[in-house]
């Protein structure tokens, strides 16, 4: 049985639940590069040094902030890709697709944080790594166990050793040709959301629903799906 958590922890919890919340309002009004711990100690009602001791920089509260919307957009995919009676490896794929653009139209903000311009001066470290690595892989693994085309052309070194180090990080069961054409797709995804998200489709594809359908679609066909 799990230990019940004391009210110390508890109201930590919660505070830190807080600070977070005020960090993302601040992401919305402000944007990513003017992230003041200060502004949301102020918001909450809090000395700066009290929320020094949940966040001992702005790095930190980035970073909580990255990780927490990876992991956000990773639940919203991961929920689409298992294998499920009666679901073909596309209709895997172009929900987890389309799941990623639902979640980045929802969370506009988040998604500019994890996927937009970088942050001067932040780097992230093995967590922001590990959660930004979630939803590649899902996408991944629905095609594990398939074999890359007889046509597949001869990967240059530097893109064989970019395969195999993705392989590495989960995608083992899947050829390396094929790591190279998802990898290639999942660019292609993050650009169409980026295009949409960022206006760069306005006065063409606007509204971009039936356009994000048919080139999620075409990356099915890329694919072999």
């Amino acid at each position: 049985m799990p230990a019940v958590p004391t009210a110390r922890e508890r109201a930590r919890r919660e505070l830190t639940a807080d600070i977070l919340a005020a960090a993302r309002r601040q992401l919305a009004t402000s944007g990513a590069a003017a992230l003041s711990v200060r502004a949301v100690a102020r918001e909450l009602g809090l000395a700066s040094s009290a929320l020094y001791r949940y966040f001992a920089t702005r790095d930190e509260l980035l970073t909580a902030l990255i990780v927490e919307a990876y992991d956000d957009v990773a639940d919203a995919v991961e929920a689409t890709v298992g294998p499920r009676r009666g679901a073909s490896r596309r209709t895997r794929f172009t929900a987890a697709c389309r799941a990623f653009r639902a979640w980045a139209l929802e969370h506009p903000h988040e998604y500019a944080l994890i996927h937009g311009s970088p942050v001067p001066g932040y780097r992230g470290d093995e967590r922001t790594t590990a959660a930004g690595a979630r939803v590649p892989l899902a996408l991944l693994s629905v095609l594990a166990g398939m074999d890359a085309p007889a046509d597949s052309p001869r990967l240059a070194p530097q893109v064989a050793e970019g395969a195999a180090r993705v392989a590495a990080a989960g995608a083992g069961e899947v050829p390396p040709a094929l790591i190279v054409t998802a990898a290639q797709c999942w660019t292609a995804l993050l650009g169409l959301v980026s295009s949409e998200l960022f206006g760069q489709l306005a006065n063409t594809f606007d509204p971009a629903d039936a356009f994000a359908d048919a080139t999620i679609e075409a990356l099915a066909d890329r694919l072999g799906l």
